[in-house]
């Protein structure tokens, strides 16, 4: 499973009622700026295999950092904003008014995936990102996301990978191997919030074969590093400090006492051991995408 945590984004997170998107919006956009170049490295590839597309939809696009690189790596298209959180779709049409992309951006919201019901006309490229996890029937959803696609359109799926990094295994103040027991509390979060979401159905994740199944042909798969080495910046250390904060809250019952204790004194703005302050934080993380094309 990947690293993963509320801050990621509407679409690539938990959606709720109980999320002020509004004011998610700010460490949403900061999180994607900071996977700027993981993100370079993904729309090279997929420039390298879909060819002029007219239409790209951004299923769970959150403030829209990714839906406008979309736009830039792809002149000549539309590109299409999804997602449930109307605040984060307004960010989305402001950002891609400030970068020019007005006349070719729009936005829709909704839930996924019946939404994309609404997109106007068949789709060449559907990017999904972390969002097909917040869906309880996944086989369904990605029938419904290869409904939209046009003949010979490419679907591109981001899930799996590998848990993020940021501390040495040693951390010099508790048991070493903090983060290796923060994967198991953070992966016991994942199964309840999946077995919670509405009509959720356990199966699987063999995302080739789930392509398959919804009728497409499974065209790649690829890792992308993100290797932000220490010392990190300042940036690199707010993402840090953010997913730790949400580890710390949303998976407290999992972590013994002495994990918690050193993760208030990680998360301590004045603490020389913070993540603040020590020079060890790094950034190294590792996201999975799979590409299918619907026949023609």
């Amino acid at each position: 499973m990947a690293h993963h945590h509320h801050h990621h984004g509407h679409g690539e997170d938990a959606p709720g009622s109980d999320v002020d998107w509004a004011e998610m919006a700010e460490p949403l956009e900061a999180q994607a700026e900071l996977f700027a170049p993981l993100y370079t490295q993904v729309l090279t590839w997929l420039g390298e295999q879909v060819a002029e597309p007219a239409l790209i939809v951004d299923a769970g696009s959150g403030p829209g950092v990714v839906s406008c690189r979309l736009a830039r790596t792809f002149p000549g298209a539309r590109v299409l904003a999804v997602d449930a959180a109307a605040p984060l779709l307004e960010r989305a049409g402001q950002r891609a008014a400030g970068l020019g992309l007005a006349d070719r951006f729009g936005t829709l919201a909704g839930e996924l995936p019946s939404v994309l019901a609404e997109s106007d006309g068949p789709v060449d490229l559907l990017w999904a990102a972390r969002s097909l996890h917040h869906i309880g029937d996944q086989g369904a959803a990605l029938i419904a996301f290869a409904d939209r696609l046009a003949p010979g359109g490419t679907l591109a799926l981001m899930e799996g990978g590998l848990p993020a990094r940021y501390l040495p295994r040693d951390l010099g103040l508790g048991r070493p191997g903090l983060q290796s027991r923060l994967d198991g509390a953070q992966a016991a979060w994942f199964a309840r919030m999946r077995a919670g979401l509405p009509g959720s159905v356990a199966g699987c994740e063999d995302w080739p074969a789930l392509l398959a199944a919804a009728g497409l042909k499974h065209t790649g798969t690829r890792t992308f590093l993100l290797d932000l080495p220490a010392p990190a910046s300042e940036q690199a250390r707010a993402y840090v400090a953010t997913s730790l904060s949400w580890l710390r809250e949303a998976c407290a019952e999992e972590i013994d006492t002495e994990d918690l204790t050193v993760l208030d004194r990680l998360l301590d703005p004045d603490d020389e051991a913070g993540v603040h302050r020590r020079p060890d934080v790094f950034v190294l993380a590792a996201h999975t995408v799979y590409t299918a094309v619907r026949p023609a």
